[in-house]
């Protein structure tokens, strides 16, 4: 049985580019070598792809232009009979009829951010019709906005604390008037968000209006739309893993411990090696709540999944309000660092089982989809050439 050509795609242009790239070395190294072919795909910040074997050492990272010039710069055109790699520039011969290219069965999206966790790149697999791993352009999309997120949160009784969100050209015409809605809305502390980045970046916690107008001048270099968040006083984190497509499950619950008021980007990815990833947080596993506890958030992990219509694999970030005992859904990673490999092991699923499963997740996912009707073939413009159909005619 021939292996399955897996193109595990990393870094982009995201502020969250970095953290992509361990993610994705960690799937290249830890893929079933026996049944996949891992081919690793990097995505500078400029956006421009390549592939090579000198990607997968984390150490060829420290100086980028040698590691680049090790490497072939690829691209796939989003056109169903050429979704594979190919050599650009493209070249022929008299005797070489066919460019240069490599065969790609599925792709393993391993982006985090935006351009990549958001449903864009998902919508350019849809147009090649290549299998992916992970949630779709919709579960994407609106995983990675927050205040989309919350919306549908509420729209489903999702329990998730208050919140309000504005424009950036709002704060910029009129800061004052800004401000003063939020606190009419909500009570300090507050959690000042972008709306589409993830790992903590440009999120800040304000106490006052005067933290507040400095958490608002930071998230809004990162996004055009903020979101304001109520904080939880006396508040414990958990994090709950789920993975499938239509049957979902949920994995063991985590409590990573943050330095902070928060878990902040350096508590996530910095405290004990950046070449671990999500794996280097200090945590603990299981988290140490009641079963009831732990069975509610479990519960509300596969609602969120299947609510937000996501697929693959996902990590929902908790808040429980430690004086009432009260659960809050925070937020959906819907291409979660380390891929949230270290909440299934407890379980039993290892890394490359994980892998594995995601993998066959993708392809499933894909083979529903081809399922759906989507040409349909009439006789309009039979009737617009002999001049039977009402309105064909087009003037300028």
């Amino acid at each position: 049985m021939s292996k399955i050509n897996v193109a595990v795609m990393f870094g982009g242009r995201s502020v969250e580019h970095e953290i992509s790239i361990i993610t994705g070395l960690q799937v290249v190294e830890n893929i079933d070598k026996s049944k996949y072919n891992a081919i690793p795909v990097y995505v500078d910040k400029k956006g421009d792809w390549y592939t090579g074997e000198a990607l997968c050492d984390v150490k060829n990272y420290k100086d980028m232009p040698s590691l680049i010039s090790k490497c072939q710069k690829v691209f796939m055109p989003p056109i169903p009979s050429m979704s594979r790699l190919y050599i650009y520039p493209m070249k022929t011969s008299l005797f070489k009829k066919e460019p240069e290219s490599i065969d790609v069965d599925v792709v393993f999206p391993a982006f985090h951010g935006m351009h990549g966790e958001d449903g864009t790149i998902q919508g350019f697999f849809h147009l090649a019709n290549i299998p992916y791993v992970g949630s779709g352009v919709t579960g994407s999309a609106v995983g990675m906005d927050k205040i989309i997120m919350k919306d549908i949160f509420k729209a489903n009784d999702i329990p998730i604390v208050n919140y309000t969100w504005f424009l950036r050209s709002q704060y910029e015409e009129n800061s004052e008037a800004v401000v003063d809605k939020i606190e009419e809305k909500l009570k300090y502390p507050m959690f000042v968000k972008p709306a589409n980045l993830g790992s903590s970046i440009g999120i800040s916690k304000a106490k006052n209006r005067e933290g507040l107008i400095d958490a608002i001048d930071i998230a809004i270099n990162y996004d055009r739309k903020i979101i304001v968040e109520e904080g939880v006083d006396n508040l414990i984190e958990i994090n709950c893993s789920t993975i499938g497509n239509e049957q979902v499950i949920s994995s063991v619950c985590e409590q990573p411990v943050s330095w902070e008021d928060f878990l902040s980007y350096d508590d996530k990815y910095l405290r004990q090696g950046s070449s671990k990833g999500m794996q280097s947080t200090v945590r603990r596993i299981p988290a140490p709540i009641p079963d009831e506890q732990t069975k509610e958030i479990q519960e509300l992990s596969k609602k969120v999944f299947k609510v937000l219509d996501c697929s693959g694999v996902s990590r929902i970030d908790f808040m429980i309000d430690k004086s009432t005992g009260k659960v809050f859904v925070n937020e959906i990673n819907t291409m979660p660092g380390s891929v949230a490999f270290y909440l299934w092991e407890p379980v039993g699923i290892k890394f490359t089982e994980l892998i594995d499963k995601l993998i066959q997740y993708g392809i499933e996912a894909h083979k529903e989809r081809n399922k759906n009707i989507y040409t349909f073939d009439s006789q309009v413009l039979v009737k617009a050439s002999s001049g039977k159909a009402g309105g064909a005619k087009i003037s300028k």
